[in-house]
């Protein structure tokens, strides 16, 4: 098994959000692809954010291609220049106005959908964090703050009531985390 190799690639169009590329691959076999459609993203943070009193930071904020409101972990993606880690304190100080003095656990890199897009989500765990700011979001940003105790988690993911993906496995990845640290009595 080889990779493909890109023969063209043309834009369809370029934004801020992402771009839509076409490329035409050929495969080890020598098959033809014309019409590959990558789309190119930015890199993308999130983090599990524990409070002091071990409550669970959650957002809330409507979807628009999900057609609803869904209950996520702080997350956003990293600006220019920006680490991984810088990017998920900003976006937690701006969308919930709660910081940490604990610096970020990082629980690992994933890509979102390799198939089609190139970016990925890195993880983080955040603990002992307080409200220090009011919420500075962006004019096309609503975001409700939400805090629930660690245990809700699990259930409302059962539930769906939590059903973004990366939240959920954001939630195991913490929990197991803070089982091998000693911090959560299972």
């Amino acid at each position: 098994m080889k990779k493909w190799k890109t023969i063209k690639s043309t834009y369809h169009y370029k934004t801020p959000f992402g771009n839509l590329r076409q490329d035409t691959c050929q495969l080890s076999n020598g098959v033809i692809i014309d019409d590959y459609y990558v789309q190119e993203y930015a890199d993308w943070v999130n983090a599990v954010v524990l409070t002091k009193d071990q409550q669970v930071l959650l957002v809330e904020q409507y979807r628009h291609a999900g057609q609803d409101y869904f209950l996520e972990i702080p997350a956003g993606k990293i600006e220019e220049g920006e680490s991984h880690e810088e990017g998920i304190v900003r976006e937690i100080r701006e969308e919930t106005g709660y910081i940490s003095k604990t610096k970020p656990i990082k629980m690992g890199e994933f890509m979102v959908n390799p198939a089609t897009q190139t970016n990925k989500i890195v993880t983080f765990l955040i603990m002992d964090a307080y409200k220090e700011y009011e919420q500075e979001l962006d004019e096309t940003e609503e975001i409700d703050v939400k805090l629930f105790s660690f245990d809700e988690i699990e259930k409302m993911i059962h539930e769906q009531q939590i059903t973004q993906l990366f939240s959920v496995s954001a939630y195991y990845m913490a929990k197991d985390l803070l089982r091998e640290m000693g911090k959560y009595d299972l």
